[in-house]
């Protein structure tokens, strides 16, 4: 079995070594996204292989030139650019604590909660602020204050699927808890798809409010073109959406308090497999 596992895992790292190569080649000579979007589905790829490429592939990557941005001008691929924006900053942040704490030797429950707190931290003050700093005239820290919400439903959501994940098969593989060994990595790699799939349908949704950007182009307005709602590009289209967001303050407490008994009945549901526990 072990065997088995290993042979896998070779094989899928040799496979995301392929998607990583061609997504770097293409990211930089064919589609043209912004510096942001590209850092993140190089992470995105980086953690999820195959697969993320895939998604890449379907969503983002023009396939006649000059094409970006009426290929990526539908729903479901602007809810996949958001979804990109806070899976590169929250799995980031949990993979890098991840490793870390393993050498201290503290409480799964404990670990949990630095990890929390790690991808909070990568995904509101690195991805989403940033992404969303031009929106905002530059003020970086009004751009922080008004993502606080969509980054905190968002991240409940991916740890929703990365907690059950992580902890389970970490328990129950040998290792799989050890950065040093490849079987972490691959628990990770299935953590993090497993996140994307339990975060999508809700940043489709802050997408569909203007709350939250969606997949973004880089492609130059042409001079003397006028700005409309007609012709303005995709990515511009959110900017102008998300200005115009109406937000019931009853509404964004429900949606945030949901996220959160969401994230604790996953964290129930992860206790019966594997005991949490807060002290060693």
């Amino acid at each position: 079995m072990i065997d088995f596992i290993d042979g896998m895992l070779i094989l899928w790292y040799i496979l995301t070594t392929g998607s990583m190569l061609f997504l770097v080649w293409d990211l930089f000579t064919n589609t043209p996204t912004t510096r942001l979007m590209k850092l993140a589905w190089i992470l995105v790829v980086l953690y999820t292989g195959p697969i993320g490429l895939l998604i890449y592939l379907l969503s983002c990557r023009q396939p006649i030139p000059h094409m970006h941005d009426a290929f990526i001008n539908v729903h479901w691929k602007q809810a996949v650019g958001s979804l990109l924006h806070c899976v590169a900053g929250d799995a980031t942040g949990i993979i890098f604590s991840a490793v870390v704490v393993y050498h201290f030797g503290l409480s799964n429950g404990i670990d949990l909660s630095i990890e929390y707190l790690s991808a909070f931290i990568v995904g509101l003050f690195i991805f989403q602020a940033l992404f969303m700093l031009s929106m905002y005239k530059g003020n970086y820290w009004l751009a922080v204050r008004k993502t606080f919400f969509a980054e905190t439903v968002s991240m409940n959501m991916v740890m929703l699927g990365m907690i059950p994940t992580m902890v389970i098969l970490m328990h129950k593989l040998p290792g799989a808890d050890n950065p040093n060994h490849m079987l972490f990595w691959g628990v990770m790699s299935l953590a993090t798809i497993t996140g994307m799939i339990t975060a999508y349908p809700i940043n489709s949704w802050l997408v569909a409010r203007g709350l939250k950007h969606g997949m973004m182009s880089a492609i130059p307005e042409p001079k003397g073109t006028e700005m409309t709602g007609m012709n303005m590009p995709s990515d511009r289209k959110e900017k102008a959406h998300t200005h115009t967001a109406v937000f019931p303050l009853w509404e964004s407490t429900l949606i945030l308090t949901g996220s959160f008994l969401l994230l604790l009945t996953s964290l129930w549901i992860t206790n019966l497999f594997v005991p949490i526990r807060f002290i060693s």
